[in-house]
């Protein structure tokens, strides 16, 4: 027979409700990029067409472990969001980092190119040949 979570829920202990809730909350505040995509209802050929790019381009910007600050802003900036870059010290400060504001600013032309001073295969956001 099936229950209700409900029901479930409210057999379990006060800190096990608030053990859930808190695992919860760190699962909704934190998840890569392909699982924000899907949770705002887009999908990579519609971050392609507003990013200017191949769907291919954004399937390898969601595996990327390390990118460009201005790719990743474009990124959220193509799902409706702004890139905001913070630092958590040990004893609880949390800075905003200003210097990358307006990375994602809307720019006509947006192309994915290969550096010509890399090596490895790596794509950056530019703006009519300038890296932004």
């Amino acid at each position: 027979m099936a229950r209700k979570f409900s029901e479930l829920r409210d057999k379990m202990s006060q800190a096990a409700r608030e053990e859930t809730e808190r695992e919860f909350r760190r699962m909704v505040e934190e998840m890569p990029l392909r699982k924000l995509r899907a949770a705002r209802d887009l999908t990579q050929e519609n971050l392609a067409n507003v990013l200017h790019v191949k769907q291919s381009e954004v399937s390898k910007i969601e595996r990327r472990a390390d990118m460009y600050v201005s790719t990743l802003a474009s990124y959220v900036k193509a799902m409706g969001g702004t890139l905001e870059v913070r630092a958590a010290f040990p004893d609880g400060e949390v800075v905003k980092i200003n210097q990358f504001e307006g990375l994602a600013e809307p720019r006509t032309g947006v192309e994915v190119q290969k550096p010509a001073s890399r090596g490895k295969k790596a794509a950056l956001l530019t703006n009519g040949g300038a890296a932004v």
